[in-house]
Order: structure tokens, then C-alpha cells, then sequence
């Protein structure tokens, strides 16, 4: 099986603290959270965050040693709800759920997902409404701070009554089973285990339901997306900056009084970037008094279709910030002891916001991919496929059509995954979100989109170069100056493939965003 990106780094000998990651009920921001994406993290309750755990479990402690029946507790799953198990098979009840659902199938999730699903799962469970012991939650813990990843199949989840075969798979090596990530390998658990001298546990009463029950697994993919779309959107803006002073676009289009109009915080955002990345620029001041009246609408259009994407990544963070600080179990103990069932597992809001954001992401790309075709077609000055002495030379016009094939995609990629429901478990589980393939296409979708602005960043430096000795505006002079550095000018054909793969590098790290931000301040 090869190794997912974002491979862990855990060494038996590495015996560096892992950065401390504090758990104390205050509200946790995505930000946060990609603490965990790039490597271990040590998770820190404070005493008042293992007194509510405390108490929950006291709860479940109390239900075994009575008549009651409660669901999870001493009673069977799903469909099997109204079957009580004897109080001596209560953890064997537990085993058999973990091993029985742990049946994923596909590729591997990304090892950083993965962590991020530890620590999703240990901030649900430190709301204390789970009822898990201490020993169980800081077994979890342990694995996480001990960078032992568990190996997750990518396919299996309905997305409601919990993502359980993704959390299954997870919760494997806290019981000595599975496989796990180390060292850039698939390894067995136990193996690691012992490497890193940690015992498996016995889960009690309602444990292993509480670690499988819930939407760690889509919740995780969504902070990640989210957190990568924040700055797209950044690059995006750059990235169209460049590519409207190389198409020789007007500016009028991001008036600040047009947008007060129409006044939707993205467009303005958007717009406002626009204006700061074009200020000072020789090339629009070169054809102020040209007879070309209006660009085309992948420039004209650039702060309403980059603003409607930022309004819905803006909605996405919300419902996902919600999502990372709630407990998502079931049943869950409330205030005052008493046990309640309910849905809190159902992963229809998540579901919702990944379709929506993986609408929102696709159109970045689809307006990106007219842009770069717009560089290309020979007008505004510009040299058919942006190159010269073309037919020797074919230029740049092959990664057009890559960026068409990737929008394409991204078209069948955008069906809402929450518009269908299959019932399960004997029609118990009549509804469920289907938020868990929502959430892989929606990342697939957004890989797609940093590789379509990726080709759109290199043809647009390289129109930009044809402008010279006349300068872009200073924000997209400063991008076009620092991608320079690594992709250069292209004067005859070349291994074009090559370019698209630093541009990508580029574009999903900070070093272009930095430059630019350096000298125009943070931009929207």
C-alpha cells in the first residue's frame, strides 16, 4: 500500500515532545487544528475538562450496575437496539462493535486527516456527554501525541449514525488491532504498540460507541479544506491580477462606488484585492484611452464569481466551527445525569456545507480555466499560445487543455453526494447524510482547482512578460517577480509539465502570498 501525503514522522527514538495542543472547553478555531495536519500533537484537558469526563462516565458506571436499559450501554445496535446484553458481555459488546465495523474499503485517507480525526475525536469526547474513562480517552491521546496513525480506508460511510467504518478503523490500534502508518510504512499495531510501549486497552461500557459514533472523519476533511480554501482564495485574486495585466484588462470593473451597489462582502473582498494587487499599473495606464470597451467576463466578472465563492467558504467555516466544537455521540449524557438518544451523529449539516463549498470551489477553477484560455487565443497583443515563433512551437497550448479536462471533472464532482440517502441496519437508519463522499469529492475537487490556477499562474507570468518594458501593477509585479525565481520565461517549448508542478508547489504553500503581503498589507 503506498504512503498517503502527509506521511508520519514517529521514530522510537525520537524523543521530542510533541507540541502541546490544550483542551479547556473554550471554543477551538480551524486555525488550530492544522497543528495536527503537520505532525503529532500532544492533547492537554485541563482538570475541570476530566471532571465533566468524570462525571459522564460515573453516569455509565451507574446504568451497568442498574435495571435501566440504555441504548449502547447494555443493549444492542442499530436495528439490534431492543436486545439487552447480560452485564458480563458488556465489554465483549464493545470489541465486536469496533472489530464488526471496521469493514472500510478504498484508497487511504491522507495520515494528516487521519490525525485530525484523533483530535476531532478527543475534543468531541472532552464535552463530557460520552461517558468514556480517562484510561480510554488518553489511550487515543497517546497514539495521537505518539504519531501511530491509523490506517483509514477512504470508502465505507454513510455519513449518519456516525461515520462508523472511518471511526472504526481509528479506534483499532487502541485495542491492539489493525494497521498503522510508521515511518513512511504500513506496520501492524500491535508492533507499533510495543515499539512505543503502550498497552491495548479493554473497552467499557458504551466506549467503543462513543469513539465511532460521530463526524469526526467528514469534519476532519472539511477543516482541512476549509483551511486550504482560505488562502485559494488569496491566490486566486493574485493569480487573476496577473492574469488581467497580461491580458491588458481594465480595472474599472473593481470601482469601489460599483461595489457599494451590490454591496456582497465577498465581491468587495475580492474587489478590494483587485485594486490593491493593479495600483500603480503601467499597463493599465498604457490603454486608459483604448477603444475596447468591456473585458470579457472571466476578468470583468472576477469579484462576483471570486466573492460568491468566498460568501460560501465564509458559510462553510461557520457550520464547520460549529461542527469541531460539539459532541456529536449517542446517546449522550446531559446535565444532570440523565441519558438521552437523539441524532446528534447525523452528518447532514456538514454534508450540506462540503456540496455547497465544493460548488463554490469548482468555479474558481471554471473561471480560472476561461482566463488561461483567454491568454492564449492570440488577442490583445498577446502571441498566439503565448510563445514566439509558434508552429515550431506549440506553447502553452496543451495546459489549457489540462485545465479543461480538470473543470470537467470537477462537473460531475459537484452532483450534491447529500441529495441521496440509502436506508440501513433494517430501515432503523432510514435517513443518513451521505456527508462522507461530500467530503472526498469536495476534496477532490478543491486538488483539481489549485492544479487549474496553477497553469493558470504560469501563463499568466509569461503574458505578463510579453507587456515588458511596461510593469504590471505593483501587487501582481510582486507575484509575477517571486514565481520568476522559480519558473522562468519560456522562449521555445520545454517540459511545460514540469512548470505546472512548481507552480502547484507555489500555490499551495505562502511564499507568494507573503511577498505580495509584505508589501501591500493582508489581503482580504
Amino acid at each position: 500500500m503506498a504512503n498517503p501525503k502527509n506521511k508520519p514522522n514517529s521514530k522510537s527514538n525520537d524523543t521530542t515532545k510533541p507540541p502541546s495542543f490544550p483542551l479547556d472547553g473554550s471554543p477551538i478555531a480551524l486555525e488550530r487544528l492544522d497543528q495536527a495536519i503537520r505532525g503529532p500533537v500532544s492533547v492537554e484537558p485541563t482538570d475541570a475538562v476530566w471532571a465533566k469526563m468524570q462525571q459522564s462516565a460515573n453516569v455509565v458506571a451507574a446504568i451497568v450496575g442498574g435495571d435501566e436499559a440504555a441504548y449502547g450501554i447494555n443493549t444492542g445496535f442499530g436495528s439490534l437496539c431492543r436486545t439487552r446484553i447480560p452485564a458480563d458481555q458488556l465489554a465483549l459488546l464493545q470489541h465486536n462493535l469496533i472489530i464488526s465495523h471496521a469493514v472500510g474499503v478504498g484508497p487511504p485517507v491522507p495520515a494528516g486527516v487521519v490525525r485530525l480525526m484523533m483530535l476531532l475525536k478527543l475534543a468531541s469526547l472532552s464535552q463530557g456527554a460520552s461517558g468514556v474513562s480517562r484510561e480510554t480517552f488518553q489511550m487515543l491521546a497517546d497514539l495521537l501525541a505518539s504519531d501511530i496513525v491509523p490506517v483509514v480506508p477512504t470508502q465505507g460511510s454513510l455519513g449518519a449514525s456516525g461515520d462508523l467504518a472511518p471511526l472504526a478503523h481509528m479506534v483499532l490500534p487502541m485495542i491492539g488491532l489493525g494497521k498503522v502508518w510508521q515511518d513512511g510504512k504500513t506496520v501492524s499495531a500491535s508492533s507499533a504498540l510495543k515499539e512505543h510501549n503502550l498497552t491495548p486497552i479493554k473497552l467499557g461500557p458504551k466506549e467503543g460507541l462513543a469513539l465511532i459514533n460521530g463526524t469526526q472523519f467528514m469534519t476532519a476533511y472539511a477543516v482541512s479544506i476549509a483551511n486550504r480554501a482560505k488562502q485559494l482564495v488569496k491566490h486566486a485574486d493574485i493569480i487573476a491580477g496577473m492574469s488581467l495585466e497580461g491580458a491588458a484588462g481594465s480595472i474599472q470593473p473593481f470601482d469601489e462606488r460599483l461595489h457599494a451597489l451590490r454591496p456582497h462582502p465577498g465581491a468587495i473582498a475580492s474587489a478590494t484585492n483587485m485594486r490593491n494587487l493593479l495600483a500603480d499599473s503601467e499597463i493599465g495606464e498604457s490603454h486608459a484611452n483604448c477603444d475596447r470597451v468591456q473585458d470579457p467576463y472571466s476578468l470583468r466578472c472576477i469579484p462576483q464569481v471570486h466573492g460568491a465563492s468566498r460568501d460560501a467558504l465564509s458559510h462553510a467555516i461557520g457550520v464547520i466551527e460549529t461542527e469541531v466544537n460539539s459532541a456529536t455521540d449517542n446517546p449522550v449524557i446531559v446535565e444532570g445525569g440523565e441519558v438521552i438518544s437523539g441524532g446528534l451523529f447525523h452528518g447532514q449539516p456538514i454534508a450540506f456545507a462540503l456540496d455547497y463549498l465544493a460548488l463554490a470551489l469548482a468555479e474558481l477553477g471554471s473561471i480560472s480555466e476561461r482566463r488561461t484560455y483567454l491568454l492564449l487565443d492570440g488577442g490583445n497583443g498577446l502571441p498566439a499560445q503565448l510563445i514566439e515563433n509558434t508552429g515550431v512551437n506549440s506553447g502553452l497550448m496543451i495546459l489549457q487543455y489540462v485545465a479543461a479536462a480538470l473543470v470537467s471533472e470537477n462537473k460531475g464532482l459537484t452532483l450534491p453526494a447529500s441529495s441521496d440517502s440509502i436506508p440501513s441496519s433494517m430501515g432503523q437508519e432510514d435517513h443518513v447524510s451521505m456527508g462522507a463522499r461530500s467530503a472526498t469529492k469536495c476534496s477532490e475537487i478543491l486538488g483539481n482547482v489549485e492544479k487549474i490556477l496553477a497553469i493558470e499562474q504560469v501563463c499568466a507570468a509569461q503574458a505578463i512578460d510579453f507587456r515588458a518594458p511596461i510593469k504590471a501593477g505593483i501587487g501582481a509585479r510582486i507575484a509575477h517577480e517571486t514565481l520568476r525565481k522559480s519558473i522562468s520565461y519560456a522562449d521555445a517549448d520545454r517540459l511545460f509539465g514540469e512548470d505546472i508542478e512548481t507552480s502547484l508547489r507555489l500555490l499551495r504553500g505562502d511564499e507568494i502570498i507573503q511577498s505580495v503581503e509584505t508589501t501591500l498589507g493582508t489581503l482580504r
